[in-house]
């Protein structure tokens, strides 16, 4: 698969969405001097080439829930990496799994903490693994590029959280949420304009 190539704007799209996935397309058209239509046809190229893989909630169970970041490193059997990974990532607790160069298997859980003594030999599906440890982790931090997103949904236009009398409409192949009607219509116009001058 080719990578996609990315310029400076989409570099740009994409830090301030990893800062704040619910900031509108409206704020970010202006710190990219884009208009939001483009802004939001660039977004759905990002997701379509899956640089963009999802918009979702960021929760640390850690902070509610009487539980502990673990990091577990394990080195399967050979041949058995691709299946162990996809185990691994079924596994009750686990957040995060990566597949090293080497073919190790890192993963990051957060089980709770009065069963992270015996929850590896108790959830981790170990018969296909030569080795594993696991590690306490004192805390986990993410960069700004891994932070979720907050859930509630914002006007395309105008920036504002979308009530119970918002409405979502597709404008350009890609569903888009407004406030109001006069939203819809000026965010239409703005697209129809946008894409006039790019076909001109």
């Amino acid at each position: 698969m080719t990578q996609p190539e990315l310029d400076d704007t989409d570099r740009e799209i994409l830090r301030l969405l990893a800062e704040n996935a619910r900031r509108p397309y409206s704020t970010i058209a202006e710190a990219v001097n884009l208009s939001p239509p483009s802004v939001s046809a660039r977004v759905r190229q990002l997701e379509q080439e899956d640089v963009i893989r999802r918009f979702t909630v960021d929760l640390d169970l850690t902070q509610y829930e009487n539980r502990i970041h673990v990091m577990v490193r394990l080195q399967p059997e050979l041949g058995k990496t691709d299946s162990l990974r996809e185990s691994i990532l079924e596994t009750p607790a686990v957040e995060h799994v990566f597949t090293t160069a080497v073919g190790e298997i890192v993963a990051v859980a957060t089980p709770p903490r009065n069963t992270v003594g015996n929850w590896a030999q108790q959830y981790l599906p170990l018969t296909d693994v030569r080795r594993y440890d696991v590690q306490l982790l004192s805390n986990a931090a993410q960069s700004a590029y891994a932070e979720g997103t907050e859930s509630a949904l914002k006007c395309a236009n105008c920036g504002t959280t979308v009530g119970e009398d918002g409405l979502a409409t597709r404008v350009g192949g890609s569903l888009q949420q407004f406030c109001s009607e006069n939203c819809e219509t000026t965010y239409r116009e703005q697209y129809t304009e946008s894409q006039e001058k790019s076909d001109a």
